[in-house]
């Protein structure tokens, strides 16, 4: 029997709502007429698709670009939202726990991640081991895309 595309299917229903709305103008959601948004529509599209069709391989990627969207269009838009390396590790952290719920995997290093996380942000009074985490993160803020470079080419040699 042959799968139906569900995954195109949300994602061109998605782009299309967002490029019609962004058409019509409609004054109430001016906000969301920006990139953010499309990480956004991705993420959801994943989400809807893996839960539908069963494919949980797709929680753990639908999940971090949902969050990159919704992290993104919030710091374009609340003055409350925090703007912290921790922000990242939770929505990776929350990826790896929504996949567990299905997969039975990455519970522990989910858990993990959000602890450190919310130490990292929240505590006002850091450990100084502490110290080299921040460098490594403020390192990784600066040269990101070195880092997808790495995993690309790690993807291609790696033959598994």
């Amino acid at each position: 029997m042959r799968k139906k595309p569900t995954l195109t299917a949300f994602l061109l229903i998605g782009i299309g709502i967002y490029f019609l709305l962004k058409q019509l103008k409609f004054p109430i959601i001016t906000d969301f007429y920006s990139w953010p948004t499309l990480l956004i529509i991705v993420g959801v599209a994943f989400l809807l698709h893996s839960y539908m069709a069963r494919d949980y391989d797709k929680l753990f990627p639908g999940t971090i670009i949902l969050g990159i969207g919704i992290h993104y269009h919030s710091l374009r838009h609340y003055s409350f939202w925090i703007d912290h390396w921790g922000i990242y590790t939770i929505i990776v952290g929350l990826a790896l726990l929504i996949r567990y719920q299905k997969t039975k995997s990455g519970l522990f290093p989910g858990l993990i991640l959000l602890v450190i996380s919310f130490i990292a942000i929240f505590a006002s009074n850091q450990p100084t081991w502490f110290y080299w985490i921040n460098e490594f993160m403020t390192f990784l803020e600066t040269f990101w895309p070195i880092t997808l470079i790495l995993f690309g080419t790690y993807l291609l040699i790696n033959k598994k």
